[in-house]
């Protein structure tokens, strides 16, 4: 029997409506998108489309904390340093060459990604790639998309992978109440009811790259020189820093008598960076800018010879051949320049470097950032806007540099030379991560009860205390995902998402499910190309139900084809991982339309064969 048309009410306009200006907002990101999304929420409760009793259900809601629960797990795995057993195992058995490597890297980046957030075990493997990159001598370019791609794709291989499907069954509950009577009651997604298909899918990506994307792959991109030995030349060639360091004392007759560290380097057009000032006795590695400097001070530069050398003749300073003050400071078995990229939920973001003081809060100085192509030094530095992906070139000591990642701001691209922080701790994270996929696999329990189970067992044991769970949580994610969680229930309740779906199918016509599909898993490629893949679900899922119910189709294939989707994002760097991987890789944005293209018509095709196979209608 057909579905009696619907007629557009002035409810559905307003949600219409709220919905193109969430769009809008999340396209142009002319605020914050967790900002904006407070903003949606605010929305919706002024015009009642949403009611009291459930406005804020997105923040007690199961997939919410099941979120915060796989974060802080996998910031507990981290703190052990299993990630390092790790790569010491993959460099074991994964040869010298691409063609081993590759595969080998991808599918252990891949299964893990299966069980914490893909974004974050990006992050823990950067330091590991550059470890294999050094090893081997293959480039990073070569290494980084393949090990980011799978990565994407190994948050499909399960339920608690990605936050999209994480989300799913909580938007099936909220459809389920909404059903017209008699229908049928969607069922819920197990932690594996996905496995088949995210398995299928790492193991065509990782063919892809095997057999058609390394011959895509950028080949420009400079070897990653292992910084515990020889990185002048690296840094030298990728970011024109050069590494030569010295100690000039200050003459009693110099000019540069009184003035801050800030102004002798403007003096120079900070071509010559401050890293060490021993004043009185007292040595202090990466000085506040703010310090000033007088007669009898010895500072240690850093810059090009030929500039160090015409400085101090100029201001009267007097140069050592070797170090005298700061031979234990430069010995690069204590300090040295690294990398580190700015990661999702990082504070950082939005915010300038002048905004921190990183050399007195973490005894960390920042000698450039680097953006996509584009390399910046100086007070330009200083004045730039922070985004996710964005490169530090830091200088520091490496237990600073350990510290500066422990604040969950950065992750390190290097693998600097520090002892791991609780390796005697690994058997009660292995132990507490098992209990948490035992309940999860063998018990009824709610995802979100059988995940912090485990979080709050690593904290209790001393795995990961609890400030550091805190740092652990994207928060920005968090409230993105809560505060959206109303629209797709402001969708639902007002018949928009049928009205919407009804619309849709006169527009395709009356054709095969197949095509349906089609389109829906093309609308949530794109829509997760130019927005958040969590807010691509919550408007898409209700969207892909109400189309499946209209046609026959079976709705939980419709939903999850969309929760699969969204990680289609390969085509350009808007996803997470890829904009974590671009900096360090030297990636340009045609690298990414040359492989993901090909990509994402692959995993469109693949996926939609999968999700009919092994999901039963």
């Amino acid at each position: 029997m057909e579905a009696a048309t619907l007629e557009l009410s002035n409810e559905m306009m307003m949600v219409l409506a709220i919905l193109a200006y969430t769009v809008l907002l999340f396209v142009t990101e002319v605020i914050r998108i967790d900002v904006a999304a407070i903003l949606i929420l605010v929305f919706l409760g002024l015009t009642g489309l949403v009611p009291d009793t459930h406005l804020f259900d997105g923040f007690a809601s199961n997939a919410v904390l099941s979120i915060i629960a796989v974060m802080i797990l996998g910031a507990g795995l981290d703190r052990t340093g299993v990630m390092n057993k790790v790569a010491a195992v993959i460099m074991k058995i994964g040869g010298k060459s691409e063609k081993t490597v590759i595969p080998v890297v991808s599918s252990t980046v891949g299964v893990i990604s299966g069980f914490m957030q893909n974004v974050g075990a990006t992050a823990l493997f950067l330091p590991v790639m550059s470890r294999i990159s050094s090893s081997t001598k293959i480039p990073l370019s070569r290494l980084l998309m393949p090990m980011g791609f799978c990565a994407i794709l190994g948050g499909t291989v399960t339920m608690v992978g990605s936050s999209p499907l994480i989300l799913l069954n909580d938007l099936l509950e909220t459809s389920n109440r909404s059903l017209p009577p008699g229908a049928e009651t969607l069922e819920m997604f197990g932690l594996f009811s996905v496995t088949p298909i995210g398995v299928v899918l790492l193991i065509v990506g990782i063919l892809y790259f095997l057999f058609i994307g390394r011959f895509l792959l950028p080949n420009t991109a400079k070897l990653q020189s292992n910084i515990t030995t020889t990185s002048g030349d690296y840094f030298k060639e990728t970011y024109n820093i050069n590494s030569s360091k010295k100690e000039l004392t200050i003459e009693k007759n110099s000019p540069l008598i009184g003035m801050s560290i800030l102004e002798v380097e403007e003096l120079t057009n900070n071509k010559i960076i401050v890293l060490a000032l021993n004043s009185e006795g007292h040595r202090k590695l990466s000085p506040s800018r703010s310090y000033y400097i007088w007669a009898g001070d010895t500072l240690g530069v850093i810059g090009k010879t030929k500039h160090i050398k015409k400085f101090g003749e100029k201001y009267q300073l007097t140069a050592r051949n070797s170090f005298k003050e700061f031979k234990h400071t430069f010995n690069e078995s204590n300090s040295g320049i690294s990398e580190a990229v700015v990661v999702p939920g990082s504070r950082f973001l939005g915010k300038k470097l002048i905004d921190f003081h990183f050399r007195k809060e973490f005894g960390i100085t920042i000698l450039a950032i680097s953006r996509g192509e584009k390399v910046y030094k100086g007070e330009q530095m200083q004045e730039l806007s922070l985004q996710l992906g964005d490169t530090f070139v830091i200088f520091g000591p490496w237990h600073d540099q350990a510290g500066l990642t422990k604040s969950r701001n950065v992750a390190l691209v290097g693998d600097i030379p520090t002892e791991q922080q609780r390796p005697h701790k690994v058997g009660f994270a292995l132990l507490f991560f098992a209990i948490a996929l035992g309940l999860v696999i063998f018990t009824n329990l709610k995802l979100s009860i059988a995940l912090l189970t485990g979080a709050i067992g690593m904290i209790i044991f001393g795995v990961i205390h609890i400030d550091e769970a805190y740092r652990a949580v994207s928060w920005k994610t968090v409230f993105l995902l809560a505060c959206l969680i109303p629209l797709g229930y402001a969708m639902e309740h007002t018949g928009t998402a049928a009205w919407v779906a009804q619309k849709t199918i006169t527009a395709l016509g009356d054709v095969n499910q197949y095509i349906y599909q089609f389109a829906i898993a093309v609308l949530a490629t794109v829509f997760s190309l130019v927005m958040s893949n969590v807010g691509a679900t919550v408007l898409l899922v209700p969207l892909a139900i109400n189309i499946a119910l209209e046609t026959g189709g079976s709705p939980t294939i419709y939903a999850l084809i969309v929760a699969l989707g969204t990680s289609n994002a390969f085509i350009l760097p808007t996803h997470q991982v890829s904009a974590l991987i671009m900096g360090p890789g030297g990636y340009k944005v045609k690298d990414f339309l040359r492989v993901g293209s090909l990509m994402s018509v692959i995993f469109i095709v693949v996926m939609l064969f999968a999700v009919n196979l092994f999901i039963k209608a």
